[in-house]
């Protein structure tokens, strides 16, 4: 099969590396100085798992440039999805199937609304990685998994394929009949983990060791698997409890992808995590005191950094 990346950032770059080294046939649809690198030395994975090194012979920043896709695994981040999903269509051909692995529980409606609901499915990316400079992805270690699962039954034959894939290239992956489910249950952790570690701009480390931060983790976690149970995902009573042990088995140095953007001066995912914990909370009426005041105070940040 074909699997085109869409991004090749610190999850597409992981990923789309480890099953080029395998032997699958992939693309990537990348730009800038990390897309001229790969093309120009190749992708280098450096991982705790295991470091890879490859040519990449296939990459474009014109997605019209590239074969159609059986599979576009869509790794861009939140703020560039919007535009990326407009260009998708010379990808698609019948039985394409998207897989996002954004940040947040709102993808699904972007891609939807730019190509229909029979080719969108839903994933999740488990992995701290990020673009440590042009061409070079940098795995911090602890975890690397992905889940994902079809919203249409068609899906499924190609993301059993794209799971076969993964398990010849050694990549963990799970199909999952509840992707729904799945994806709330990392927008928990996930808004818990993107808002301490960007708010103190520090790893997660020095929140899970001091007793304030940690409480205020715990708080930024319980709204958001309130918000989660209102939309009716059926989340255990103990969930929150559950994901901070999860936090204390991390790496101590691990941050979230938008502490790594704050730190860059990039763009933040700000409005998709703890942003959309404020808003899709007010619309059920709910309260979420600590998610306002994460959206609050990294909201001059969203942009990138803020002119002095």
């Amino acid at each position: 099969m074909h699997i085109v990346f869409y991004g090749a950032g610190g999850i597409g770059g992981y990923f789309g590396g480890r099953l080029l080294a395998a032997g699958e046939q992939v693309s990537f649809v990348a730009r800038g100085r990390h897309a001229q690198a790969m093309r120009e030395h190749g992708l280098h994975v450096k991982s705790p798992l295991g470091d890879v090194q490859v040519a990449v012979p296939s990459i474009s920043d014109d997605p019209a440039a590239l074969p159609a896709a059986d599979l576009v695994v869509f790794a861009v981040k939140m703020p560039d999805a919007e535009a990326a999903a407009a260009r998708l269509a010379p990808l698609m051909k019948p039985g394409t199937v998207v897989l996002p692995l954004q940040n947040g529980v709102e993808i699904v409606d972007v891609l939807t609304e730019a190509l229909g609901a029979a080719a969108v499915a839903l994933g999740a990316a488990y992995i701290p990685a990020k673009i440590a400079e042009p061409g070079v992805i940098e795995h911090a270690g602890g975890f690397a998994a992905l889940r994902f699962g079809a919203l249409q039954p068609a899906q499924r034959p190609v993301l059993d394929a794209f799971a076969a894939a993964c398990s010849r290239a050694g990549v963990k992956a799970e199909v999952v009949d509840d992707m729904r489910r799945a994806m709330w249950e990392k927008f928990v952790f996930l808004v818990g983990m993107s808002s301490l570690t960007a708010l103190t701009r520090l790893p997660i480390g020095v929140t899970r060791a001091d007793a304030e931060l940690r409480h205020l983790l715990q708080q930024v976690m319980d709204e958001t698997a309130a918000l989660a149970r209102a939309e009716g995902v059926p989340l255990a009573a103990d969930f929150v409890t559950q994901q901070l042990t999860v936090v204390d088995n991390l790496p101590a140095a691990a941050k979230a992808s938008m502490a790594h953007d704050l730190d860059a001066g990039r763009p933040l995912e700000l409005p998709w995590l703890a942003g959309a914990v404020v808003r899709r909370s007010a619309r059920l009426n709910l309260d979420a005191p600590a998610n306002r005041f994460v959206a609050a105070a990294l909201g001059p940040y969203q942009r990138g950094k803020p002119a002095p």
